[in-house]
């Protein structure tokens, strides 16, 4: 497992809900925690793995050792969004890429946990933008999305870089193609429908 980078097509695919909670998806969890943590991030979704599910994790103080600060966030939804506020935001799938985004001060979101609990949250602040950064990744929305026409324009130059890096990793067959990609990522989605019905 790695976290993949801009233009990998699995952060354009829009996640489908997670069916069981089991060893398996707890394992997923425990590995993306790794990943985040070495990255120094505060926050990983499911896509940027390269899993199509609903599911990202938050760790606010991007620290390995402050495990009780780790919130999953299971089949998430945001019911409530409060007030606008900009600030600067970053990716994990966009190394060294910063750049201004709106988002609502205050929301509320309902998810489920690893032990299969719904939970309810009431958040402002980094832990709201956090939530809401997450929450697009699902949606198959990236930061980018949100950024003005003009800071959009400041961030091409690297956006290409990104592109070509990833046409490079193809070409070397260091990764698959796009279409390959996808298909990889509709064969996850239908082994778990098929789990499920089963």
């Amino acid at each position: 497992m790695e976290i993949v980078q801009y233009p990998h097509p699995a952060l354009r695919y829009k996640s489908v809900p997670v069916q069981e909670i089991n060893a398996s998806l707890r394992k997923t969890v425990e590995q993306m925690f790794e990943l985040m943590y070495n990255a120094r991030g505060i926050g990983l979704a499911a896509n940027q793995v390269a899993l199509p599910y609903r599911l990202f994790v938050i760790n606010l103080t991007a620290e390995a050792d402050q495990k009780d600060q780790e919130m999953v966030f299971i089949n998430p939804s945001i019911t409530r969004r409060r007030g606008q506020e900009v600030g600067e935001e970053g990716c994990l799938s966009f190394p060294e890429l910063y750049g201004p985004v709106e988002r609502s001060t205050e929301i509320v979101v309902e998810a489920f946990d690893l032990q299969g609990g719904l939970f309810r949250y009431e958040l402002e602040g980094l832990a709201a933008r956090a939530v809401q950064h997450e929450y697009d990744h699902i949606e198959g929305v990236l930061f980018i999305d949100r950024l003005s026409e003009l800071e959009r324009q400041k961030a091409l130059p690297v956006l290409e870089d990104f592109e070509y890096q990833h046409r490079e990793a193809q070409n070397s067959g260091k990764l698959g193609s796009d279409e390959h990609l996808v298909n990889a990522l509709a064969a996850m989605v239908a082994m778990q429908k098929q789990h499920g019905a089963s």
